[in-house]
């Protein structure tokens, strides 16, 4: 785990990561031995080997890195990218929204998901540039009925599950996702050690078992593990580290969802008719940028 993101690349060919991933990759003529891939290992050799190997999707310029929260709804929250980009373009954020309405779409069959960008307030007028600009980008798209795009959204309405995917960069992303895990996790013992200080304490603690029970299932990271890198050429998810056998066992029903609902088809074509029906390069005018909000 230690290793540099330069030796996993270059001098260990024939680790478990890179065999693993080179699985996906056909040889010729030959059709590739696996659907997809799962790794626990080094977040940033993954990605930097599967990038080498099975290289982006046309129409993509980075990979990202999408995984679920519970919200609210008795559901959850797909959000993206968690780490593999820090500095994004506003053209990258757009990409985000693209290939992660694929996964929804895919993986939950909700072939029209809602998009919310993640900013400091709903209003168009908040945020960075760079958000701004992704902003009008989500909202050009939305208008050419190419994307669900709600506006943007804040904080909280991830677990409120105001949209079914939220867009942000991954700096943001990583310190949401750390944030969240540790609040649940810290949320859990605080109740375990209320609910055993004294006699009465353990008493209500029987009673309200069976809420204390569904409350844990709720917000149990094991349950959300398995992150997909999308973008890429091949279908590869990122295991946490430390999952036990449970949490291991839901990233591999989630790459097993993803080959068999053909995600890597649905992300080929919704970025091929988004992009090619969105002007490239820069951000849109103010002009076609007012239009798009009207039509919208």
């Amino acid at each position: 785990m230690d290793d540099p993101i330069e030796v996993a690349l270059r001098k260990k060919r024939d680790s478990s990561l890179r065999v693993a991933i080179a699985q996906l990759k056909p040889v010729g003529d030959m059709a590739a031995l696996a659907h997809a891939c799962v790794s626990a290992g080094n977040t940033g050799a993954l990605m930097a080997v599967a990038r080498y190997l099975l290289k982006t999707v046309e129409g993509i310029d980075r990979p990202a890195i999408a995984t679920v929260m519970p919200n609210r709804l008795d559901g959850y929250t797909t959000v993206l990218d968690l780490g593999a980009n820090v500095d994004c373009t506003p053209e990258h954020l757009l990409q985000f929204a693209v290939m992660g309405s694929a996964l929804v779409a895919a993986v939950d069959g909700k072939e029209d998901p809602s998009v919310g960008l993640l900013n400091i307030g709903e209003e168009a007028i908040k945020g960075s540039e760079i958000i701004k600009q992704a902003g009008e980008l989500l909202r050009l798209a939305a208008a050419g009925g190419h994307l669900n795009f709600h506006g943007n959204v804040e904080g909280n309405d991830i677990f409120k599950g105001t949209t079914d995917l939220v867009v942000c960069d991954g700096f943001v992303g990583n310190v949401l996702l750390k944030t969240s895990e540790g609040l649940a996790s810290m949320l859990t013992d605080f109740i375990r050690q209320e609910f055993t200080r004294t006699p009465l304490s353990k008493l209500a603690a029987l009673v309200a078992l069976p809420v204390l029970k569904r409350f844990k299932t709720r917000v149990d990271p094991r349950r959300y593990n398995g992150a997909a890198l999308l973008g890429l050429r091949g279908l590869v998810f990122k295991s946490h580290g430390s999952a036990d056998a449970f949490a291991f066992e839901q990233a591999l029903k989630r790459a097993y969802d993803a080959a068999r609902n053909r995600l890597l088809d649905r992300v080929h074509h919704r970025i091929a008719e988004t992009l090619q029906a969105l002007p490239s390069g820069e951000a849109p005018a103010a002009g076609d940028a007012a239009a798009a909000r009207q039509a919208a």
